[in-house]
C-alpha cells in the first residue's frame, strides 16, 4: 500500500514552515490550487483565500517567516481516496518575539494526481486574537442581551 498524499503534504508543509525549505511543498501543490484560511484577515494578513501555486507559496513563505511550529497533534484525521480532514492542535512560537501561541484548527484537503488542489482551514480565531492582543476579550452574555430586548 502506498502512502496517502496527506501525510506527504503534512510533512512538507511542516518542513517548509520550520526550515523555510519550500522545494518539497512546491512540488506537492497543483498549479490551480485553491487555499483558504478562514479568520480575521485584517489582523492576520496570511489568512484569507488564494488561488494558484505562486500565491499559496507566498502565503507559506509569509507564515514561515513569522512563526515556528514547536509541536502539533492530530486530534482526529479521516482519510478519503483523494481527500483528508483533520482537527489539529498547534503550539507555535513567533520568530520575532519568541511569544508562544496555541492554535486549534480544522483542515479539509483534496488532492488531484497526488498534488494539493484544495485546502480549507477553519481556525479558532477568537482564542488566536486574544493571544495576539495579550488580553481576554470580554463579550456580553448573549442570553442576557436577548432577555433585555424583550
Amino acid at each position: 500500500m502506498t502512502e496517502h498524499c496527506y501525510w506527504r503534504f503534512s510533512r512538507a508543509l511542516h518542513r517548509a514552515i520550520n526550515d523555510q525549505s519550500f522545494a518539497e511543498i512546491e512540488g506537492l501543490l497543483h498549479e490551480n490550487v485553491e487555499w483558504s484560511l478562514y479568520g480575521p484577515v485584517d489582523m492576520f494578513p496570511f489568512l484569507g483565500s488564494r488561488h494558484g501555486k505562486h500565491a499559496v507559496l507566498e502565503v507559506i513563505r509569509h507564515v514561515a517567516g513569522n512563526i515556528q511550529v514547536r509541536r502539533f497533534d492530530r486530534e482526529t484525521t479521516i482519510l478519503g481516496l483523494d481527500s483528508a480532514a483533520s482537527i489539529l492542535r498547534f503550539s507555535l512560537l513567533t520568530r520575532a518575539s519568541k511569544k508562544p501561541i496555541a492554535l486549534r484548527l480544522a483542515q479539509f484537503v483534496q488532492f488531484e494526481a497526488a498534488r494539493l488542489i484544495n485546502m480549507r482551514a477553519l481556525i479558532d480565531t477568537f482564542d488566536l486574537v486574544e493571544q495576539a492582543l495579550g488580553r481576554s476579550i470580554h463579550l456580553p452574555n448573549i442570553g442576557s442581551c436577548v432577555a433585555e430586548t424583550r
